[in-house]
């Protein structure tokens, strides 16, 4: 397995990790018995980083890891997540708090949970506009004094809130959407953590599923499924965004690879420091999003998708109006 260091932290993971949130939520129906086949699959096929947070369920996702990696804890590297508050009486109710109190408490519920004495990399889930972000960040750090956790993260923090956390911790990651339809942190986002030496750490690098050209239609998503309610999954921009799927797959039969294959290997060319965590509940898909590490981009190719799917070109918001606001804080 390949592997990759996240900025100047000295962690090393595997070039690709598992983002682990739709085998618990989101994206329609729960199956445990196959997530956790997965889950041993990628420990089996040399995978290492494994990304989770308490709210994902909430709190099933981290119990979900807890039972599959009973016993192989030494092979694995967890990263969790806090900040984003859910009711598990009414999920679709959530707050964000980053207060020092809660930033300890969360910790110890997520070590619980996980069913471990310690989390490799602890984020920040979304940046809490109503506390300075050196409580947050001063109130991880004592964790990581006292041995609970041993990274510190941020998850869509705005480059200026980055420069003032790393002034109070050193911090190894942040973790924030990119892909070839979510382009934006090209601008300021990347070029700052490599200034201050972070790792970057791209989430739904598949862009939820839909550059993988799996989804056809609409009415592919399950009743449940948080995608429907994703601008970029409904009406018009539905269909736009499926003629740049098109175009993606068209270079991707080129390359003899699958769409996803190429879109991740988008990512992976980024740089160095980049270490995408696309989600899968399935061994499958899991297999085939390892299969992207084998896939070299030549200069050329790299031109094509860049006139393919220049920055801003999918067709609508990456969330709902009503949550941009807490992102890039």
């Amino acid at each position: 397995m390949q592997t990759r260091t996240l900025g100047r932290s000295g962690l090393t993971v595997s070039a690709l990790g598992l983002g682990c949130m739709g085998m618990s939520d989101f994206y329609g129906q729960q199956n445990d018995a196959e997530s956790i086949r997965t889950l041993h699959r990628a420990v089996e096929l040399g995978l290492t980083f494994f990304d989770t947070a308490d709210m994902y369920g909430p709190f099933k996702n981290e119990e979900l890891l807890a039972q599959a990696f009973k016993g192989k804890r030494q092979d694995v590297l967890i990263a969790t997540k806090f900040g984003i508050v859910r009711d598990p009486n009414d999920p679709t109710k959530r707050g964000i708090n980053g207060r020092p109190e809660y930033v300890k408490s969360a910790c110890e519920a997520s070590l619980k949970r996980l069913g471990t004495d310690h989390i490799d990399l602890y984020y920040q889930h979304r940046v809490d506009a109503s506390t300075p972000i050196e409580e947050t960040v001063g109130a991880m750090s004592r964790l990581v004094e006292a041995g609970k956790v041993r990274y510190l993260g941020l998850s869509e923090a705005a480059p200026a809130t980055l420069r003032r956390a790393v002034a109070t911790h050193p911090i190894a990651a942040l973790q924030t959407e990119y892909s070839l339809w979510s382009r934006e942190p090209e601008d300021e986002i990347l070029p700052t953590c490599r200034e201050l030496g972070i790792g970057f750490v791209p989430y739904s690098p598949l862009g939820r599923g839909f550059l993988t050209g799996q989804i056809k239609q609409f009415d592919d998503l399950e009743a449940d499924d948080y995608r429907r309610f994703s601008p970029r999954f409904q009406g018009e921009n539905f269909q736009k965004n499926l003629d740049l799927v098109a175009r993606i797959t068209d270079l991707a039969r080129q390359k003899r690879c699958t769409a996803g294959q190429l879109a991740l290997a988008w990512v992976l060319a980024q740089g160095g420091d980049v270490v995408p965590i696309p989600g899968t509940k399935r061994v499958a898909y899991l297999e085939e999003n390892l299969g992207a590490l084998e896939i070299s981009l030549s200069q050329d190719e790299l031109a094509q998708l860049d006139d393919i799917a220049p920055q801003g070109v999918a067709a609508g918001l990456r969330y709902p109006a009503a949550m941009m606001g807490t992102v890039n804080g």
